[in-house]
């Protein structure tokens, strides 16, 4: 069954990001919706015709990972934004586990925010074991490296530089503050109890 284009288009008007800059973005997703549909098609074809052991086959396994990831990893991004963005309320499960995991809630921010403005392009997550419930903050690079096998993806933050670049060039610690503003904590909420 082919993946579905999910609509973002709330999200336009969101404060410190331009329309221009979220229309740009919706369509990146888009592509990646659309290349993940078309590999699934291509690999069935070549599996239907017997040919699994071959180059072409191998290559659009592979891709897929970078796809899927593309794909999805966008839809948890903009699912986790909205206008009028809020503050994590100071009594709630997850500040009580980020302050648990951290320290306190400032230290989990000051460590999720220098992953964000770490060199280089990316996602940086708040991520929880699936087995420990342990939370970390986690770099992963491309789409398709660096994710933690069993890890649910809690809080998504997009660091490549189309998710910041029309609007703030090469000032991406201006668009990670504006990014912490826009943050719909009632959705990373939800995440956090498996919803």
């Amino acid at each position: 069954m082919p993946y579905s284009t999910k609509n973002f288009e709330h999200l336009l008007g969101l404060e410190g990001l331009s329309n221009q800059l979220l229309k740009n973005h919706f369509a990146l997703y888009e592509g990646y919706v659309k290349n993940t549909n078309k590999l699934l098609e291509e690999k069935t074809t070549l599996l239907e015709a017997g040919q699994t052991n071959t180059p072409a086959f191998a290559e659009l396994t592979r891709r897929f990972g970078w796809e899927w990831n593309g794909m999805r990893l966008h839809e948890l991004y903009f699912g986790n934004l909205k206008k009028d963005g809020e503050e994590l309320p100071d009594i709630s499960p997850l500040r009580a586990e980020l302050e648990k995991n951290f320290g306190d809630f400032e230290n989990w921010k000051k460590d999720f925010l220098a992953l964000g403005s770490m060199r280089g392009i990316g996602w940086v997550i708040l991520a929880r074991d699936s087995e420990t419930k342990n939370l970390f903050n986690i770099w992963i690079n491309e789409h398709d490296t660096g994710h933690l096998a069993g890890a649910v993806p809690l809080l998504v933050m997009d660091v490549f530089e189309h998710a910041f670049m029309i609007d703030y060039g090469l000032k991406k610690i201006d668009y990670l503050e504006v990014f912490m503003k826009n943050i719909d904590w009632g959705v990373v909420e939800n995440r956090s109890r498996g919803n």
